[in-house]
C-alpha cells in the first residue's frame, strides 16, 4: 500500500482490513524467501501461497464482483491460488503447491499491495453492507490462514535436522496444572449454534435446540506427563484401546508418539526450535484417533461439541491465543477457560446442524461440502487470534490430521 493511501483516514471497514492484512505479512517477517517457498506435505501450503491466496479471495470475492469490468492482476492466478471453488474454476494440483516458484515471492508481495489498494479504493469510492459483509468473510478466511501459517511453517522446519526456529523460544507463565478435576454440567433442552449477533461461519447455523443427559467436563487439558503415562504403559501396543481405522493408521505409519516428540518422549519440536518437553503443559498434535484412544484409557470419552459449547458458554473466551507471542500451549494451572492453547477433539462428526443452508454462490463451497469424513474441534489454539474464537466456531480435520495445535479435554458422563 502507498505511504499516500496509508496516511489518509481510514473507514472502520478500511482500518480492519489493512490490519489483518499487515499481520498476515508480520507472521512472515522472519522468513527466508526459500522458507516460503517450500511445500513439507501435501496438507501443507508453502506460505508464498498462503500469502497469493488470501489476496486472490479478495480479487475473486471483492474486486470482481462489485468492480464492474475488473480486470484481475494476472489472468493465471485464479487458476495457481484458487483453492477449492470448483464453481470459479480449475485449481493448480493442491500437493504440488510447493512447485510454484513463480511468481516470486517479491511478485506476490507486489500483489498483495496492488490488491490492498484496490479494496481501500473500492470501500472509499462504493461503501455498502454487502461490500461489508463479503469483506468481513474474507478477513476471517484470512485469520485461518494467519493459524495455518503457523501450522505449515512448524511442520516445514521440524523436518529440518537442524531445527531452526520460528522465532526466539517465549515461556509465558508458568503454573502447576494440579490435579484434574470435574465441572459438572446440568442436562436437559438447550440451544446451540450462532444467535445471529455479529459474524459467524454458516457452519455455525442455524441456532437449534438440542436434548443433553448429565455430564462432567475436565476443568483443564491432559498434559504431555499424563499422555506420556498413556504411552509407558503401552497405549499405542494396545488395540483394544484403537478404532479400528486408528489402529490401522498407527501400524501403517508407526505412530509410537505425538508428533514433534523426540528423544523417547524427553523434548520435541516447536515454533522456538527444539526444547525438552514440560510434563506440565497441554499435549499437542495428536489425532482424533490418538485423542480417542486416550480417552478410553483413562476411563472416560471425548465431549460431544454440543457439551462442550454448552461448559464454553459458561466462561469467557480467554486464553492463551496467537496474541500472546508464545505460539506454544502453556501450563493452564487451575484456571476455569475452555478456549487457547489447543483446539480440543470431540467425538462429534462434522455435520450440517437442522436447517443448514450454504451462502449462496461459490462462497457456499467454504465449509459445506466439507460436511463428510471429519471431526468437530473447538476452543482455539496458541496459533489462533484471540478476536477469531468464539464457543459456536466450529473447526473439523479427518481423524488422522496431527500438524495443527489439537490436543484432549476429557468428559464422562455425570455419576
Amino acid at each position: 500500500m502507498t505511504a499516500k493511501r496509508a496516511n489518509q483516514s481510514q473507514s472502520k471497514p478500511a482500518e480492519q482490513f489493512l490490519a489483518v492484512r499487515s499481520r498476515t505479512d508480520e507472521l512472515c517477517a522472519s522468513l527466508s524467501d526459500e522458507d516460503m517457498v517450500v511445500q513439507s506435505m501435501a496438507d501443507a501450503s508453502p506460505a508464498k501461497w498462503h500469502l497469493a491466496h488470501t489476496t486472490w479471495f479478495f480479487e475473486a470475492f471483492v474486486l470482481d464482483r462489485f468492480l464492474d469490468g475488473y480486470e484481475p492482476v494476472h489472468e493465471q492466478f485464479s487458476y495457481l491460488y484458487n483453492s477449492y471453488y470448483n464453481s470459479i474454476g480449475q485449481q493448480y494440483p493442491r500437493p504440488d503447491r510447493g512447485l510454484i516458484t513463480r511468481p516470486s515471492v517479491s511478485e506476490v508481495r507486489d500483489y498483495r499491495a496492488r490488491v490492498n489498494d484496490r479494496v481501500i479504493d473500492l470501500l472509499a469510492a462504493r461503501p455498502s453492507r454487502e461490500l461489508e459483509q463479503i469483506l468481513t468473510i474474507g478477513l476471517n478466511h484470512e485469520q485461518q490462514h494467519q493459524e495455518l501459517l503457523l501450522t505449515d511453517i512448524k511442520h516445514l522446519l521440524s523436518r529440518n535436522p537442524l531445527g531452526p526456529a520460528y522465532q526466539e523460544q517465549i515461556s509465558g507463565q508458568q503454573q502447576a496444572a494440579g490435579v484434574a478435576g470435574w465441572r459438572s454440567v446440568a442436562g436437559g433442552l438447550h440451544d446451540f449454534g450462532w444467535d445471529g449477533d455479529g459474524f459467524a461461519f454458516d457452519n455455525e447455523g442455524p441456532r437449534h435446540r438440542r436434548w443433553l443427559e448429565p455430564f462432567e467436563i475436565a476443568d483443564r487439558l491432559v498434559t504431555c506427563g499424563e499422555f506420556r503415562e498413556f504411552i509407558e504403559d503401552g497405549g499405542y501396543k494396545r488395540p483394544e484401546l484403537w478404532l479400528s481405522d486408528g489402529w490401522a493408521t498407527i501400524q501403517a505409519d508407526g505412530w509410537q508418539m505425538p508428533l514433534y516428540w523426540l528423544d523417547g518422549g524427553q523434548a520435541l519440536f516447536s515454533l522456538g526450535g527444539f526444547r525438552d518437553i514440560d510434563p506440565l503443559e497441554p499435549v499437542v498434535h495428536i489425532s482424533h484417533f490418538e485423542a480417542d484412544a486416550y480417552a478410553r484409557w483413562a476411563g472416560a470419552r471425548l465431549p460431544t461439541e454440543f457439551e462442550w459449547e454448552l461448559a464454553a458458554a459458561a466462561v469467557p473466551v480467554a486464553g492463551n491465543f496467537a496474541d500472546s507471542g508464545i505460539l506454544h500451549p502453556r501450563p493452564a494451572g487451575e484456571q476455569p477457560g475452555l478456549f487457547g492453547d489447543c483446539w480440543v477433539w470431540t467425538s462429534s462428526a462434522y455435520e450440517s446442524y437442522p436447517g443448514f443452508r450454504a451462502i449462496p454462490g461459490a462462497l457456499g463451497e467454504y465449509n459445506g461440502k466439507f460436511m463428510s469424513n471429519q471431526y468437530v474441534l473447538r476452543g482455539g489454539s496458541c496459533a489462533t487470534p484471540a478476536d477469531h474464537i468464539r464457543s459456536t466456531y466450529r473447526n473439523f480435520f479427518p481423524s488422522g490430521a496431527r500438524w495443527q495445535f489439537s490436543g484432549i479435554r476429557l468428559a464422562r458422563n455425570a455419576t
